[in-house]
């Protein structure tokens, strides 16, 4: 299987903004309500730093003291759609950050209360970690209450470029290559990875259609990154990795071994892969180099739960067993599209989600391919 290459609209609906702007949000729609999330204390009980009671926990999102000065805002897609990613927040004794848009302004808004809750300190900014819908749509509620967004200089950009074709677009155009997919399919395989897709193409579609994009106003250079955030006691750092979408800023917190990654980590969860910035080879160096942070660093991952260096650990494992299944098939001569089809889940993984087989599985093979192919 490979992503479609046919335009489906008249209006410029082109195949790198469809696709793209599908990589993350609409998988999510698509699959909110069965992908459970592990349980807290499965994940991070071990950690001293780690609330044991949430600050607010409205079932589709909690939030929890992760350090001091320091907050979670830990997603459940099962439970609702109004955060569906991680976010969280910094509290300093003289202003505050905030981590995250959301999915929709009330996703946005839950932060913002859950912030006041610990702090009347004025916001210096919220940061939009990358441009994908799920981690940026709620910023209408910024926007209305006099906050300013943060983000990759590239982020207001892509968001125009990958979501406003789908407002006011046909249906019918949208969806019927991915329908004609699941038609034409071969194998069982290939129509069950074909059918979501198809899901995931529905979903985004539907809430593209019922959104308003707000985009960033405070546009950050990547190349003037690393940047230091004073908030009064409390320092963030803004750094740019490559990975997941080619906007993707994290922010650490050095003196605590904290850090917010977006969706350059999912944590327990098979990882998106279909940004056409996506870097397959840059992301295994990203996660190397959070490997060589402290060993006790603490990861608020893009979705999944908050976890330690064993996160690191586990999703690049992931990547490692996708790269070799993958390598074993491209020296035996198998062509791509069969190979995206032929990957085997690993029973040491079966329990992690997989968004839709054309976001994250199929696109990883697809990127190595062509990487091996250059060599």
């Amino acid at each position: 299987m490979t992503i479609p290459h046919q335009a489906v609209s008249a209006r410029a609906f082109s195949r790198r903004s469809f696709i793209t702007q599908a990589s993350c949000f609409g998988a999510f729609y698509a699959l909110a309500q069965t992908i459970p999330l592990a349980s807290f204390a499965e994940t991070v009980g071990i950690d001293s730093r780690v609330s044991s009671t949430p600050l607010v926990d409205k079932g589709f999102a909690s939030v929890r003291k992760i350090g001091n000065g320091l907050y979670a805002t830990i997603s459940d897609p099962s439970k609702g759609r109004t955060t569906l990613c991680n976010g969280g927040f910094l509290a300093g004794t003289d202003g505050a950050l905030l981590i995250e848009g959301f999915t929709t302004p009330a996703g946005a808004s839950f932060q913002m209360d859950a912030l006041r809750m610990v702090t009347q300190v004025p916001v210096k900014a919220a940061l939009d970690t990358h441009y994908h819908f799920d981690h940026s749509m709620g910023n209408a509620f910024y926007g209305a209450n006099g906050v300013p967004v943060w983000a990759h200089a590239a982020v207001a950009q892509r968001i125009v470029e990958s979501y406003s074709p789908l407002q006011g677009a046909e249906k019918a155009a949208v969806l019927g290559p991915f329908e004609k997919r699941v038609a034409d399919a071969k194998s069982d395989a290939e129509r069950q990875h074909a059918q979501s897709d198809l899901g995931a193409i529905t979903g985004v579609f539907q809430i593209a259609n019922a959104s308003v994009l707000a985009l960033p106003n405070h546009p950050i250079d990547p190349a003037r990154l690393p940047m230091s955030i004073d908030l009064g006691g409390l320092t963030a750092v803004l750094e740019s990795y490559l990975g997941h979408s080619g906007t993707d800023v994290v922010v650490r917190v050095p003196e605590q071994n904290v850090v917010y990654t977006g969706d350059l980590l999912f944590s327990g969860w098979y990882p998106v892969a279909v940004d056409d910035k996506a870097t397959i080879s840059g992301w295994r160096a990203t996660l190397a180099k959070f490997a060589a942070f402290d060993k006790d660093t603490l990861f608020v991952p893009g979705h999944g739960q908050v976890c330690g260096q064993e996160g690191i650990a586990t999703i690049r494992e992931v990547f490692d067993d996708i790269a070799a299944q993958a390598e074993k098939m491209f020296k035996a001569g198998v062509p791509v599209q069969e190979a995206v089809h032929r990957y085997v889940v690993p029973d040491k993984f079966k329990n992690f989600p997989i968004y839709a087989w054309g976001f994250t599985i199929g696109p990883t093979i697809t990127k190595l391919y062509a990487d091996w192919q250059v060599k």
